[in-house]
């Protein structure tokens, strides 16, 4: 593969950076890398949904990254996942060694721990994003490899239960032992594909530190092959019905005013015998999406997701930009039904008052971090569609102060309106106590921190969680004080039912194209359509080539060199009813069907 110039960089921590890059297969996109996830670390994020102003559609793909860094609580590990990871554990321990946030800390060539301490004074809330957390951590990695490269970064997952080390949540749900709240991958080599130009390329990055440097070294990593869960599990953690009182009980502290609005879930659980890929695979098909991901964490835990909605993106250094989702409706059979649905969820009073309480609280968490005057909202209710549902969607953006950063900008919002509630800390609160299992990566963030100061992360929506061959969806929907709670319940449902189609049909991801092809009903069969100056019959003839079969259109009359010639299986008649045309059949035919097709009738005829 051709190879172009070399860039080089150093970073701000003193670490050498080169990057080269490589001509890739557009045609193939991220598919070797999506097979690549069933058994190494890494991730494919992609944009499969465009909207003006918004999103655009674009792949990236990383494997077998040199660093792996994860969190329980306050407690985070540093791993060199290969020798090339190694070459960086100098830079990374000279940068944590010390740190005034870290209270116990201990380092060897292939791994760090550390324990970051627990906030010993009161911050104010525009420093909030600033006292000693996890992210002091992340902070300071950014800043060890802070450089212009615009795809260099940390890329990954952060869980729901990053927020209680800055919102005083009591929790009551008993976590597992193995719970990971973060789980970021810092690469060295990124797969990029552009649906725009037509062309895919692999960026490939070498790193030199105290003299020593991942020049030749094998970028690989450990490799563990998925394996499908023994047991069947159940329906969910919730049985039918107990979502809906889930909602009533909520009515009560919308009552007292303790509650504005809350966005409870339920998980629903599905056997998983199909590779984590092939779920990805089906889910992309049937649900298009800006965040679509697939990610395997490690410790047999996968991420699957086609998230509709932005969480926190950073351009520029300085524009932050949020799309809180709230409003939904089913989608119609088709776009008239489509229509009336757009019209109706326009017209709902309760879809807009959602929407307007999560926008008034974004802009709350905004104003902590972003120039006064620069916090507005750019876009009012427009409409997203996508594969089942239909969502109403805000677009707000502001300007950093000086002085914050993307980090900032992602804590100020930890986490969205849109899957907490409002006020935030009491909606919180309330899902903590009538949950019936923890959130795990749930209403988190999937995506990249970068090293030259952007940030791009969706919220984790519309994801199946598969852990230890299992897996879980989770979906929520929006409480207010008039909700109707069997409504609700179904809301949920819905949205999770294009989850729980990826897992169960994963396996139609998995045939080929001439599989598909041979399965067409109609493959091998000619199909004479006749038309009496009807021309709805063409679309008919689409229809029919859809099966695979072959079809000729021909006016009437036909003439008999026409059969002789076409040799039909099937023919097809248009009779238009407003000129009450003569049907003239030139070859004897049985099996007449009569097919009401709107404003045309025809006859459907099969040779004898």
């Amino acid at each position: 593969m051709p190879i172009t110039a070399e860039r080089t960089y150093k970073s701000k921590g003193g670490v050498i950076i080169r990057r080269k890059s490589r001509n890739a297969d557009y045609a193939a996109g991220t598919s070797e890398w999506m097979d690549r996830l069933d058994r190494q670390r890494g991730a494919v994020l992609s944009s499969s949904y465009e909207y003006p102003g918004r999103y655009t559609r674009w792949d990236m793909a990383l494997a077998n990254p040199p660093l792996l860094i994860e969190s329980n609580d306050r407690k985070i590990t540093i791993q060199a996942l290969n020798e090339r990871g190694c070459v960086l554990m100098p830079a990374v321990t000279g940068a944590l060694e010390g740190h005034e946030d870290i209270a116990e800390f201990s380092a060897d060539e292939y791994r760090i721990d550390l324990t970051v301490k627990t906030p010993d004074r009161a911050f104010s809330e525009e420093e909030r994003s600033r006292q000693p957390s996890t992210f002091s951590v992340v902070r300071t990695l950014v800043d060890l490899f802070s450089c212009d490269d615009d795809q260099l970064g940390l890329y990954g997952a952060f869980g729901y239960d990053l927020t209680f080390q800055f919102e005083p949540i009591n929790q009551k749900l008993q976590r597992p032992d193995d719970q990971r709240d973060m789980v970021l991958f810092l690469p060295d080599e990124i797969l990029i594909v552009d649906h725009y130009g037509r062309k895919a390329h692999v960026l490939e990055y070498d790193f030199e530190f105290n003299a020593k440097t991942t020049d030749g070294l094998p970028r690989d990593g450990e490799e563990t092959p998925y394996k499908p869960a023994t047991e069947t599990p159940g329906r969910g953690d919730h049985e039918p019905g107990e979502y809906a009182d889930l909602v009533r009980s909520a009515v009560d502290y919308f009552k007292r005013g303790d509650l504005f609005e809350t966005v409870p879930g339920q998980v629903f659980y599905e056997p998983c015998s199909n590779p984590p890929s092939a779920v990805s695979r089906r889910l992309q098909q049937i649900n298009p999406s800006p965040y679509s991901f697939f990610i395997n964490l490690g410790s047999a835990e996968y991420l699957v997701g086609a998230s509709p909605e932005m969480y926190v993106r950073v351009t520029g250094g300085r524009r932050v930009e949020t799309c809180p989702i709230s409003g939904t409706i089913r989608r119609g059979k088709n776009a008239i039904e489509d229509e009336a649905q757009i019209r109706k969820l326009l017209n709902s009073t309760k879809d807009e008052a959602e929407l307007t309480m999560c926008s008034d609280v974004d802009r709350n968490d905004k104003s902590r971090i972003c120039v006064p005057e620069s916090v507005r909202v750019i876009g009012r209710r427009q409409i997203e569609m996508y594969s089942r549902l239909i969502h109403t969607v805000d677009h707000i953006e502001g300007t950093l102060l000086d002085g914050k950063d993307a980090l900032d900008a992602f804590l100020s919002h930890t986490w969205a309106v849109t899957v907490t509630g409002a006020p935030k800390r009491w909606a919180m609160q309330f899902i903590e106590d009538h949950e019936k299992s923890p959130r795990a990566w749930y209403g988190g963030a999937i995506g990249a921190v970068l090293f030259n100061g952007d940030m791009n992360t969706g919220l984790t929506l519309r994801t199946v969680r598969i852990k230890d061959g299992v897996a879980q969806i989770r979906a929520g929907a929006t409480l207010l004080y008039d909700s109707i709670p069997e409504d609700e319940e179904a809301e949920t449902e819905l949205k999770a039912s294009a989850m729980i189609a990826a897992v169960r049909e994963a396996g139609l991801a998995l045939t080929s194209e001439e599989e598909v092809v041979k399965a067409k009903p109609g493959k091998g069969k000619k199909i004479l359509l006749v038309d009496h100056e009807d021309s709805f019959v063409h679309t008919l003839a689409n229809y029919f080539r859809q099966t695979g079969a072959e079809v000729v259109t021909y006016r009437s009359p036909v003439l008999d060199e026409v059969f002789d010639r076409v040799n039909p299986d099937l023919v097809v008649l248009s009779l238009v009813q407003a000129r009450r045309r003569t049907l003239i059949v030139q070859q004897p035919l049985s099996g007449r069907v009569l097919v009401n097709c709107r404003s045309s009738v025809f006859v459907l005829a099969c040779k004898r």
